[in-house]
């Protein structure tokens, strides 16, 4: 049996697989590799109107990578909509793993010094990997996702990779595209040099929000 290890990991990332468990208590992991695939184009991000006004006014204080073994929890966390997760224990383990190593981050939003919000995801070359987000107030996961795409973007990331695509995503520009198309976008992603920074002033996110797309 292969012992899975954050070089393991990665690697399965750069030839575009990625692992999931069966459920919340599975005890197996499985190498996921869709026909179609979820990605959210930087370049055709979209911020809905009300969020936009949260963002600017909101009371959620942005913090990376503070409290990743938080973020990972929370999404493994089962809610009255999501009786289930495909996080288990293992997983866990895995990506706090690659957290220690660099190659994982995680975007929290806080309220009141409380871990309300937030997402992670893994960072190789010009990719972004987003692999769950959760929510314990209104928003709190939508704020993430809008800092994350501004600080890829001025980063010099080229992919979002939000592997699969759901009605949540759909309303920030997320389309899905076919398998070869994807190994080609992440073939020509990961040979870029970007370096995932956090820094992000209030007048680079506001030029962020007017540079994007805007619906109700």
């Amino acid at each position: 049996m292969t012992v899975l290890t954050p070089q393991i990991l990665l690697g399965a990332y750069a030839s575009g697989v990625f692992p999931m468990a069966e459920s919340r208590h599975g005890p197996d992991l499985y190498w996921i590799d869709p026909d179609v695939r979820g990605v959210i184009p930087l370049t055709d991000f979209h911020i809905p109107r009300r969020l936009r006004r949260t963002l600017r006014n909101g009371p959620c204080e942005v913090r990376f990578d503070s409290d990743f073994i938080g973020v990972i929890r929370g999404c493994a966390e089962h809610t009255g909509s999501r009786p289930d997760t495909w996080i288990n224990t293992e997983i866990e383990g895995l990506y706090n793993a690659l957290f220690d190593t660099g190659f994982a981050h995680s975007v929290e939003t806080w309220q009141d010094g409380e871990l309300v919000g937030g997402l992670y995801g893994v960072a190789l070359g010009g990719a972004f990997f987003g692999e769950s987000m959760f929510s314990r107030a209104r928003d709190a996961s939508k704020v993430a996702l809008c800092h994350l795409a501004a600080r890829l973007c001025k980063s010099g990331f080229t992919l979002l990779d939000s592997q699969f695509l759901t009605e949540h995503l759909r309303q920030f520009g997320a389309i899905e595209i076919d398998r070869p198309d994807y190994k080609k976008r992440l073939a020509k992603a990961i040979k870029i040099t970007a370096v995932y920074r956090p820094e992000l002033s209030a007048d680079e996110l506001e030029a962020f929000m007017q540079s994007t797309t805007q619906t109700s």
